[in-house]
């Protein structure tokens, strides 16, 4: 017994001199972790993106910052925001995503857009089609999508801003083209006759058009058309633009809940910001992405092709009100599907 309690005690002060020891030494500083939620073509942007704040920041304030990337149909992504999941940032592809956070959740403010430059949209692009090499069905523009037997591989609309765009540039094309809005529907009904499968995402529909073999022609993002057709199987698509699209304005913030619940908001911001750096805007350009800097712009303009734009302010009155009228229950877009079953 005493053998035991003389090695206790040995032990307890082995255990109090190390505890006094380890007092004197200073905490390592915490690294601080960001999760943007973003939308899914958006994957090899951040990826880039990322690698190039971490090191800005760390030589700038001399603190570590990792960031996690979490990409998915932009509107399944914003209700997953919504439902809990905890962005720090979200950087979606279009604004009714962000909205929502803000009207249902107060996740953010209302007036979100004018916290950052150019209305919170660091870059734009707009909708285009990838056929396959040689274009053998000879699609050159929106009317070529309603022609009996074409197979057109569009996302989903009710989960994917990138298939909201799509339907959107149609439905606007028709109208330019001295449509009137029961046209329109008929026009959006006859392509959407012609797609085979809705995907609940971009990247998803990319993946039906280029491994799967699916459809005569995939209409995205000039991104993503971009990445597929100068990319690693390049050879076997082309890209073709339209004679008139809708510009895309992907637009990114703060989520305001959940930077002041974690005490990331300084880091969050910075990170926001960096979007408009220079360097940020170089990175864009190598992403194919249109940069709001008109310099870098300028820069890239050979790898831009001019095309004519409008927007969904001018041709549709405003998001929430295509929304509205398109995409909500009971709008135009379920009229097309149940018509299409």
């Amino acid at each position: 017994m005493a053998g035991k309690t003389g090695t206790s005690r040995w032990l307890a002060a082995g255990m109090t001199a190390m505890t006094l020891a380890l007092a004197g030494v200073p905490a390592a500083h915490a690294e601080t972790s960001l999760l943007n939620v973003s939308y899914d073509v958006t994957r090899e942007l951040y990826k880039d993106i990322n690698a190039g704040f971490i090191a800005a920041y760390k030589q700038k304030s001399g603190e570590t910052v990792s960031i996690r990337q979490s990409h998915g149909a932009s509107s399944a992504q914003a209700l997953s925001v919504l439902q809990g999941l905890q962005a720090d940032v979200v950087t979606m592809n279009q604004p009714n995503d962000i909205d929502l956070l803000a009207e249902k959740g107060q996740l953010l403010p209302a007036n979100w857009r004018t916290r950052l430059p150019n209305d919170s949209v660091p870059y734009t692009t707009t909708m285009v089609f990838l056929v396959r090499k040689g274009n053998p069905k000879h699609i050159k523009d929106w009317d070529d999508l309603a022609r009996p037997g074409v197979q057109v591989i569009i996302a989903n609309p009710k989960t994917s801003g990138n298939g909201r765009y799509t339907y959107l540039a149609a439905w606007g094309y028709r109208k330019q083209h001295g449509g009137t809005d029961a046209q329109a529907l008929d026009f959006e009904k006859a392509i959407f006759k012609n797609v085979p499968v809705l995907d609940t995402g971009g990247r998803g529909a990319t993946t039906t058009f280029t491994q799967r073999g699916i459809g005569d022609v995939l209409v995205t993002f000039e991104n993503e058309v971009a990445l597929m057709d100068t990319g690693v199987g390049g050879g076997n698509f082309e890209a073709v633009y339209p004679s008139v699209s809708l510009l895309a304005a992907p637009p990114v913030s703060i989520v305001d809940k959940v930077v002041d619940k974690r005490g990331t908001r300084k880091e969050a911001q910075a990170y926001l910001d960096y979007l408009w750096s220079p360097a940020a805007q170089e990175i864009i350009a190598q992403h194919h992405l249109r940069p709001q800097d008109k310099t870098v712009l300028a820069k890239h303009a050979s790898e831009f092709k001019a095309i004519k734009t409008f927007t969904v302010e001018e041709m549709f009155g405003g998001w929430q009100k295509a929304q509205q009228t398109h995409f909500s229950d009971g709008g135009t877009f379920d009229q097309i599907i149940v018509d299409k079953k």
